[in-house]
């Protein structure tokens, strides 16, 4: 049976993001063997025949001397499962994976999911991750982008492979996030979803709450997603104020959707494409974000929601109370435009399809 091996940095972010790619995988009778660090979806893998191989990765380390290690733990996996072909996501293991990947002549495909802080700002550690880039990524046999922007920021800096393919984000599930009535009633909610970390712009989400709430009290701002450590006590205080509603982080975020009148997703963070815009939107919800790559993509501004600039409060206020203000047939009509847009442009099944071809060409080969 052919082997594929998956480098990854969070079996859940996988599970929730490619869960079908690897379905998809096991209907076509590969084996699958996944490294990562082992979090709470293992077993679920595991129960399903795959191999998952609990790997260290220090994601934010900057020490050359563990990074050489992973580079060594990858080659080593590799000259033990023997992969007809290497998949590798976010940043450590597409440059270490790759990497492991020439040094034994495997067959990769990486996928740029972001640029990642260590890119987007200039400085020395850029400098250091772009030529690192440059030579993990120089063989591989098709770069899958999120958006066009990091791809032309790659290409830009003769980082590329020997194929280079653009795919609508992961794609989003339409099935599994599938249209949902919009609410009715007099009290509108709002949901922030994603890690409480300033990046993601939760500082404006919790400065829009504060303001809203104030004008508008038949408002609820949710917040769903972990935290870093510095925001426990302002999300205890905002709590408390009744100017947030914190969920922590959820399994489901649909049972959220289904109450719900918009997300808001002020981040600055370098994402590829935001999959909470798309989730979202494909479960036929308006969406307000910043305009930045990753999330403009997915929105057409006062169509299926709002555009804003980075960094403006002002603006994210007055956006969110200009949507407060719209009828229940505006907000409604939004929602469905966002549902038709994602159907349309960010199927999850294109993306698939797009691997399934790659892996068979490499395959076909062998």
């Amino acid at each position: 049976m052919k082997k594929i091996l998956i480098l990854t940095n969070s079996i859940n972010g996988f599970y929730s993001f490619r869960n079908e790619l690897i379905d998809e995988l096991l209907k076509s009778k590969y084996e699958v063997i996944i490294s990562s660090p082992y979090d709470s979806k293992s077993d679920y893998y595991m129960s399903k025949g795959i191999s998952v191989i609990n790997t260290t990765i220090h994601r934010h380390g900057k020490n050359p001397f563990n990074d050489f290690k992973l580079l060594l733990y990858y080659r080593n996996i590799i000259r033990k499962f023997k992969p007809i072909v290497i998949l590798t996501y976010t940043i450590k293991p597409n440059i270490y994976g790759g990497l492991a990947a020439r040094i034994t002549k495997t067959p990769y495909l990486p996928n740029i999911t972001g640029l990642g802080t260590a890119l987007e700002n200039k400085g020395l550690l850029q400098f250091i991750t772009l030529r690192l880039y440059k030579v993990a990524l120089k063989k591989a046999n098709t770069i899958f982008f999120q958006n066009k922007e990091n791809m032309n920021f790659m290409l830009k800096r003769g980082i590329k492979g020997k194929n280079q393919v653009l795919l609508p984000g992961s794609g989003v599930n339409v099935k599994m996030f599938n249209y949902l009535e919009y609410p009715k009633g007099k009290t509108i909610h709002f949901l922030f979803i994603g890690r409480v970390m300033k990046a993601k712009g939760i500082d404006y989400y919790l400065g829009a709450a504060k303001y809203i709430k104030s004008k508008y009290p038949n408002t609820v701002f949710h917040i769903l997603g972990d935290y870093e450590e510095d925001y426990k006590m302002i999300l205890n205080d905002y709590e408390a104020k009744g100017y947030i509603e914190y969920s922590g982080r959820v399994d489901d975020v649909r049972e959220f959707h289904k109450i719900s009148h918009a997300t808001i997703h002020p981040t600055y963070y370098p994402e590829g494409m935001s999959n909470v815009l798309l989730e979202s939107a494909s479960s036929g919800r308006p969406v307000i974000a910043t305009n930045r790559s990753g999330c403009k993509e997915i929105i057409e501004d006062r169509k299926n929601g709002y555009l804003i600039e980075i960094k403006n409060q002002e603006e994210l206020n007055e956006k969110i109370e200009t949507f407060i203000n719209l009828d229940y047939l505006e907000k409604k009509k939004m929602g469905i435009y966002g549902r038709e847009k994602v159907i349309k442009e960010f199927d999850r099944s294109v993306v698939i399809r797009l691997y399934i071809e790659e892996i068979k060409k490499i395959g076909d080969k062998k």
